[in-house]
């Protein structure tokens, strides 16, 4: 039993300025038609000024693509990969119409977003959907893989990094530490009509346990609504006060809700979070993302994503009590609002 005839793969990702000219017109298209008010655009702008006014994710994007396709090549599938943004260089839709010129059909694509929300889930559905309409009907039909929060090669390596970011404290404090997850908040009505937090729950548990932590805290980040609309909280460093007023003197970051060690993980964790740790007196180290490397395991997920769709009849490995997720997203899934 075969899938469907795919002839290429499609890499899709968030984007992110590569140069300090890229900062206003990326974060314009970021937050195109939100109505951001223009000292939270400075804000922010200010936070990519402190890293030269580069994103790391571009070059990420561009190691995950080179593994994926030497590992392609190396299993003997003959499918190159492309790569294209939601809001930068390179444009989903100019990848999409070049796609369409070299002649592909039918692609399958990959994205840095492990779980189900709007922002992980139904916005790439759809800017994949309207760069597809933006091509036309030479536009290759281009389909999503599943879910991979709770693909054995996406704990694995989570766990070591868990593991690894541990033994960085002292001698004394590692048994003593607390375990703090975090991914990014979303607002509550959204969160209700999504499966993102019990998915990060499961992610959590699986990795707390595979590192040997008996509990676990999950926390959120990178907030950016307004204060009248409730998001998922605690934020992390209101957690961090929290354990901190409990006696915490040492505290393990992991950042389950990223593929990558990107700006709002370097900025909201190794800045932000990390001096509120450093004036409690709590030592704080933090655990990498398994797409940063990327860790090989991670790249062997994403092959044996593609090719499970190649062959339906291939075991689909998951872990944890939520099984495997479907192929195809609903047509209602991930909404905007409930």
């Amino acid at each position: 039993m075969t899938g469907p005839a795919y002839d290429s793969v499609l890499l899709v990702s968030f984007g992110g300025p590569e140069g300090p000219a890229d900062v206003e017109p990326f974060l314009a298209n970021v937050t195109a038609g939100r109505q951001i008010p223009a000292e939270r655009l400075a804000a922010v702008a200010r936070q990519y000024d402190r890293f030269g006014g580069v994103s790391p994710l571009n070059e990420q994007c561009r190691r995950l693509r080179d593994a994926l396709a030497a590992g392609l090549a190396a299993a003997g599938c003959d499918l190159p990969v492309y790569w294209g943004n939601r809001n930068w260089t390179p444009y989903l839709a100019d990848t999409v119409s070049e796609m369409a010129a070299a002649g592909h059909r039918r692609a399958l694509a990959l994205v840095t977003s492990a779980y189900s929300s709007y922002s992980g889930c139904r916005q790439y559905l759809d800017d994949i959907t309207a760069a597809r309409a933006s091509v036309g009907v030479t536009a290759p039909v281009i389909d999503k893989v599943r879910a991979y929060y709770d693909h054995p090669g996406f704990i694995a390596p989570f766990v070591d990094a868990v593991v690894e970011a541990r033994m960085r404290l002292p001698a004394g404090l590692r048994s003593k530490a607390r375990l703090v997850f975090t991914a990014h908040s979303i607002p509550e009505s959204m969160a209700a009509g999504c499966d993102y937090e019990r998915q990060l729950g499961e992610t959590a548990r699986l990795v707390a346990a595979g590192a040997g932590f008996d509990a676990w805290t999950m926390a959120w980040q990178s907030r950016s609504g307004p204060p009248s609309v409730p998001w998922l909280e605690p934020d992390v460093n209101d957690c961090l006060r929290e354990l901190s007023g409990r006696g915490a003197a040492a505290v393990v970051l992991a950042p389950i809700g990223f593929v990558t060690d990107h700006m709002e993980v370097m900025w909201d964790l190794d800045v932000v979070a990390a001096g509120t740790a450093a004036d409690l007196g709590i030592r704080l180290v933090r655990a990498s993302t398994p797409g940063t490397g990327p860790d090989d395991r991670f790249v062997a997920m994403w092959l044996e994503l593609i090719e499970e769709r190649l062959d339906p009849a291939r075991a689909r490995r998951s872990l944890g009590r939520l099984g495997a997720g479907p192929d195809r997203c609903s047509a209602d899934c991930c909404p905007l609002r409930p």
